[in-house]
């Protein structure tokens, strides 16, 4: 009995051969992923010093030099 290509027999079946199976990122995965960037960002942060603004006071009516 001839087997058709893409198949196999397996005690007198007639079996279609495995695909390959491609790699996929499972939810638990994803999941994990999502912790552990949410942990990081939690206890050590992404640079929580933020923006520094400079220590310049405005002038004020006291320190300006009188009009004349």
């Amino acid at each position: 009995m001839p087997v058709p290509e893409g198949y196999h027999t397996v005690r007198s079946h007639i079996r279609r051969n495995p695909r390959p199976s491609a790699k996929k990122t499972s939810g638990w995965s994803i999941i994990g992923v999502c912790a552990l960037v949410w942990l990081w960002s939690h206890f050590i942060g992404f640079g929580d010093t933020g923006t520094v603004t400079p220590n310049n006071p405005a002038p004020t009516a006291a320190s300006a030099p009188a009009a004349p």
